[in-house]
């Protein structure tokens, strides 16, 4: 039973409240997208995904794709391909890319809200246009050594969706750690040809788009050893002339869930490829395209956690059992209550809700920094608002995802053995959303990238900018009335991580393995903070509305969840960074 609506309200509302008509509406390249045209894409784009995707989405996990070994073909669930076309010819794949390539041109911040409800209808279909995007991200900033695949020449096919994109990272020994790949690249005229495995590639092959361009990491000759030595290649399914490169899918994975998205075996065979940017520098190419893929996994986390939300206040609002434990709510027409009467219910729904909300506000002020980051017309607003890209999304990678996930737990539990049925759709998003933590660098990775690289970047300056502004919002909220006691709590909370902070890096500078030992738990402080940050700015675009506006009631009874209940898990996690390494690190593994 599906149950899923798409968010549009909140999504405008978020919109509002973050000043999307002067922030963004006002930079030149996006003056035809005022918010009611950006609206009116949006629901075009979820009115698509509620009524053409989701319905696919259950028959996809249970079909899931078809590999034929006898000529490494990979077919896609049934309805696929066609929604595919669809999808593509309607425009939406072309959302956020630039006019002169075919985009739309609208800002990243709509195609990243509205990313929500693609995956929320179905994530295993989203993963196809989520990866070529990330490369289309990534080919926009570092250009292709060729005249036949020059930028030019494949963005266009990329943009429009008649090509598909994929990343080719990882191999059978190596995953993390990508200084010990082994496939390489060799000379070949004006281009190179590699040779090589790669795993785990999501799309690598399928019958949905007429060609596939792989971005590829691999070695040259004479690259150095590690990370340092490692160039980026783009290298395609079919060549210019018709003929089959030799990259051939080896077989699919079979999975927990994401059925429906095939998860690939490449062997590339003295595949033909072209350098992207300089040799040896092939890691700033792939992050372009790994940090756009990192913001779409923690989107998967709300996407899902949303859904789940709605399929249990669904299944809550007609379910009764047991009577309330307060006389005054007992239904005396009825054999038993609605379970809604149960506090322990409510906490479930509201810490779903609480959580999901601040999450997507998250979202909607990294997208929109992100806009700003590229387009704003002051180039000091536009380095902050990259400082605040850089050092969130880490962030809403790990804690979307590890929240969703949780949250979706959460729905279930409210549905009781309902939730574990394929009758309803929670048991499939928590099987779909489980990988989330995983792919993309796992979330220890993202709070080592967090504490190891962004805190101590640029002397300190994206924690310093992200400091001043939770200290601008605390000062202009600080004499509206109703507003004191969230101000009071992100006040202490965030004092609270500026000292765990600099404790953490006193600690770190005396041992290294500190940080090891900690960054998770000081990502999970960092991130109940930031999204403390994000509901008081909620809260503060609703002061002065109607008392009994709806939306104003339903924000400010969820925002006080999250300040009492959620918020204060902020400071166990302090707790556990204090204590350090000793508890993980003192230990006898023979005991284990």
């Amino acid at each position: 039973m599906n149950t899923y609506k798409a968010p549009l309200d909140d999504i405008r509302f978020l919109l509002e409240a973050f000043d999307y008509n002067g922030k963004i509406h006002g930079i030149p390249r996006f003056e035809e997208f005022d918010l009611d045209t950006a609206m009116d894409l949006l629901e075009g784009y979820a009115n698509f995904c509620v009524e053409v995707l989701a319905p696919l989405n259950a028959t996809g996990d249970k079909e899931g794709v078809k590999y034929n070994p006898e000529d490494h073909s990979v077919t896609t669930a049934p309805g696929f391909k066609e929604a595919y076309a669809q999808y593509a010819e309607n425009g939406f794949t072309a959302l956020p890319f630039p006019q002169e390539h075919g985009g739309i041109g609208a800002p990243v911040v709509v195609s990243t809200l509205g990313s929500e409800v693609l995956i929320a209808s179905n994530k295993s279909f989203s993963m196809c246009p989520g990866l070529t995007a990330g490369l289309i991200d990534a080919l926009e900033e570092h250009e292709v050594h060729s005249e036949t695949y020059a930028n030019a020449n494949l963005l266009p096919k990329l943009i429009s969706g008649e090509w598909a994109g994929t990343m080719c990272l990882t191999e059978p020994h190596c995953g993390t750690d990508l200084g010990l790949l082994k496939t390489k690249a060799e000379p070949y005229g004006d281009h190179f040809k590699l040779t090589g495995t790669k795993i785990w590639i999501t799309f690598g092959e399928q019958d949905i788009t007429e060609n596939i361009i792989h971005l590829v990491l691999a070695r040259l000759p004479d690259a150095p050893p590690g990370i340092r030595g490692i160039s980026t290649f783009v290298v395609p399914k079919f060549l210019e002339d018709g003929s089959r490169n030799p990259v051939f899918c080896g077989g699919t994975d079979h999975k927990m869930g994401i059925h429906a998205s095939p998860t690939c075996v490449m062997n590339f065979e003295d595949a033909e490829g072209w350098l992207v940017g300089e040799p040896h520098r092939g890691m700033k190419a792939m992050f372009t395209m790994m940090n756009a893929a990192r913001l779409n996994v923690g989107i998967e986390g709300v996407a899902l956690a949303e859904a789940a939300y709605q399929a249990a206040l669904s299944f809550a609002k007609d379910r009764r059992q047991s009577r309330s434990l307060n006389p005054a709510k007992v239904d005396k027409n009825a054999a038993a209550d609605n379970i809604l009467v149960h506090p322990d219910v409510r906490r479930m729904l509201l810490e779903c809700k609480s959580t999901n909300e601040g999450l997507r506000g998250l979202v909607a002020w990294i997208a929109m920094c992100y806009d700003l980051s590229h387009h704003a017309t002051d180039e000091a607003e536009k380095e902050k608002a990259s400082d605040l890209v850089a050092l969130l999304t880490p962030i809403i990678k790990s804690f979307g995802s590890e929240r969703g996930f949780d949250n979706i737990s959460t729905a279930m539990q409210v549905m009781g053995g309902a939730g574990f049925t394929s009758d309803w759709p929670v048991e499939q998003f928590m099987r779909d959303e489980r990988i989330a933590m995983i792919y993309e660098g796992t979330n220890h990775i993202q709070a080592l990238d967090l504490c190891g690289r962004k805190l101590p970047m640029h002397g300190g300056r994206l924690m310093r900018v992200f400091a001043g502004e939770v200290t601008e919002l605390i000062r202009e909220c600080a004499d509206i009335e109703e507003l004191a006691p969230f101000v009071a709590a992100l006040k202490t909370e965030s004092k609270r991580l500026n000292a765990t902070t600099m404790q953490m890096g006193a600690a770190a500078m005396a041992d290294n393995e500190v940080i090891g030992a900690v960054a998770s738990n000081y990502l999970n402080q960092f991130a109940l903070v930031t999204l403390g940050f994000v509901w008081l700015k909620q809260l503060q675009a609703l002061v002065g509305r109607d008392a009994d506006d709806t939306l104003r009631k339903s924000k400010f009874q969820t925002a006080r969840y999250y300040f009492e209940l959620v918020l204060p898990e902020a400071e166990a996690y302090a707790n556990k960074v204090a204590i350090g390494k000793a508890p993980m690190t003192d230990v006898d593994v023979d005991l284990l």
